[in-house]
């Protein structure tokens, strides 16, 4: 069936992402948006928009019978969830599937078959997937847990059965501090996901995070468009994202792949989703472990997309048309080196503190390999309701080298005022030795990320300047400002100060 008309039930770059792939292939386009989105980019790109109800994200992007409803009202065959809010709840595709809306995802079975960790683990372990070794007590109990980690080997990681993001995970090295960690583990598992299923795993220590790239459609075709190497991670979530990944051998490489469309079709997977693992060592001496099964498009797939020329959300409207993939996995290759950095709202110097208000200045980066994904322009407000990500800067290069030079000189002229942005935290990452050598770990930012934060440069990027000049043509003194004898003057460069706050001033 030909695609004529998606509701697109999410918001920002990933909303106008998906409203841009629609329009390259003919097809029309509902947003929706939140009293808080009202004049939203993502609502005021597409063909229609419908309005869900108040900012609060329960009372609209996660309201399924507002969105069901707003599908139903214009028409639309088709329903794209992005990532988050919606993306992974396989009672709101079963919905879709039931009212004879198209969801643009894997089967409801599916998000349910790897929902959950320990279901997914057991699958994984079936279809020959490298799992880490680890056990789940079917009892639950303490002392069953207790006797698993001892079984296993200390150190070890206990962790929730649901959810993800790190929350309930615990890290014990001896066993006299197993009770306290499952007693935590089990009360935030339950607080965050209703579900206090808990099991352990031995802990890889300083692994990599390597995730592969499938798509699968309905007629039993499977690909995998390789890997991203997602490392860079603050309390785990991902900052710097790059393909290909650094510590691969083209033959641990081909492993990895291998092993990740087993995982799509011991699923019964259908659509783009991502395959995720643990790398232990590097090179041919590699090992790699399964964790778990993204399913849904993820935050980093444009830098899949410039180093294979697949563009994804393409794909992913095709094989929920019924479609066939159009490529073999021998016509597949990876060209080059891409590396993304996702932009925030967010202030290095206070712990990240999420940042809000009205973007008084937005200038992206232009130039050859350079693409940013933005939900923003100029005068639009980051609110306080919804994740901070303003953008994300992508870089392609011929070699990882390239990238990384390309992707600090964009980052330089990526002018941002009116709030504080992380951008002179991820130059210094880019800038980092580990970083160069391609040598970091999941848990290199835990152990570095003050020393670098402490060692940011205080100074905007010239860019900024320029802009700030431009939009002040009568203004005789920098944009700039210090702290002297008590009140605050026009004298050195403040990395943060926003256009708003010096006119206050």
């Amino acid at each position: 069936m030909a695609l004529k008309r998606v509701l697109i039930a999410n918001r920002g770059e990933i909303a106008v992402r998906v409203i841009r792939a629609c329009r390259e292939l003919g097809i029309e386009t509902v947003a929706v948006y939140s009293d808080a989105d009202a004049r939203a980019q993502h609502a005021l790109l597409a063909d229609r928009a419908v309005r869900i109800g108040p900012a609060a994200p329960r009372e609209s992007y996660l309201n399924q019978a507002a969105i069901l409803d707003a599908a139903w009202s214009t028409g639309a065959d088709a329903i794209h969830p992005g990532y988050g809010f919606l993306s992974e709840r396989a009672g709101f595709a079963r919905a879709c599937e039931d009212r004879g809306i198209v969801f643009i995802g894997p089967p409801s079975s599916a998000i349910e078959r790897m929902g959950s960790k320990i279901g997914a683990r057991r699958l994984m372990q079936d279809a020959g997937v490298p799992v880490v070794p680890g056990e789940t007590p079917p009892d639950q109990q303490d002392a069953s847990l207790v006797a698993a980690a001892t079984r296993i080997g200390f150190p070890v990681l206990i962790k929730p059965s649901a959810g993800g993001g790190g929350i309930g995970m615990k890290v014990v090295r001896e066993r006299v501090a197993m009770l306290d960690a499952i007693a935590q583990a089990r009360r935030e598992a339950e607080a965050a996901f209703g579900d206090g299923t808990l099991y352990v795993e031995r802990l890889v220590d300083r692994p990599r995070h390597v995730e592969v790239q499938v798509l699968a459609d309905a007629h039993e075709h499977e690909v995998h468009l390789f890997e991203r190497e997602c490392s860079m991670q603050r309390r785990h979530q991902k900052v710097i994202e790059e393909s290909p990944s650094p510590a691969l051998s083209p033959t641990v490489r081909d492993q990895i792949g291998q092993a990740a469309v087993s995982a799509a079709r011991a699923a019964g997977y259908r659509n783009a989703g991502t395959v995720e693992f643990l790398l232990e060592g590097e090179g041919d001496d590699a090992r790699f472990y399964f964790l778990e099964m993204n399913t849904r498009l993820q935050v980093e797939h444009p830098v899949t997309e410039m180093v294979t020329g697949v563009d994804l959300v393409h794909a992913q409207l095709r094989v929920a048309a019924g479609e066939s993939l159009p490529w073999s996995q021998q016509a597949l290759t990876q060209r080059g080196h891409a590396i993304e950095c996702r932009i925030y709202a967010e202030d290095p110097l206070q712990n990240f503190l999420p940042q809000a208000g009205p973007l008084l200045m937005y200038r992206e980066p232009q130039g050859p390999g350079i693409r940013v994904d933005s939900g923003v322009t100029e005068g639009a407000e980051i609110t306080v309701h919804y994740d901070p990500m303003i953008a994300k800067l992508i870089v392609a290069g011929d070699t990882r080298e390239a990238a990384r030079r390309r992707a600090v000189d964009a980052l330089r002229r990526y002018a941002v005022l009116g709030v504080r942005t992380n951008i002179p935290f991820l130059i210094a990452l880019l800038e980092h030795p580990a970083f160069i050598q391609g040598k970091v770990d999941t848990g290199f930012l835990d152990r570095e990320g003050d020393a670098l934060r402490a060692a940011l440069e205080p100074d905007l990027p010239p860019a900024a300047f320029a802009a700030a000049a431009a939009h002040q043509p009568n203004t005789t003194q920098p944009i700039v400002s210090t702290v002297a004898a008590g009140r605050r003057e026009p004298a050195v460069a403040d990395p943060f100060v926003s256009l708003g706050e010096w006119r206050s001033r």
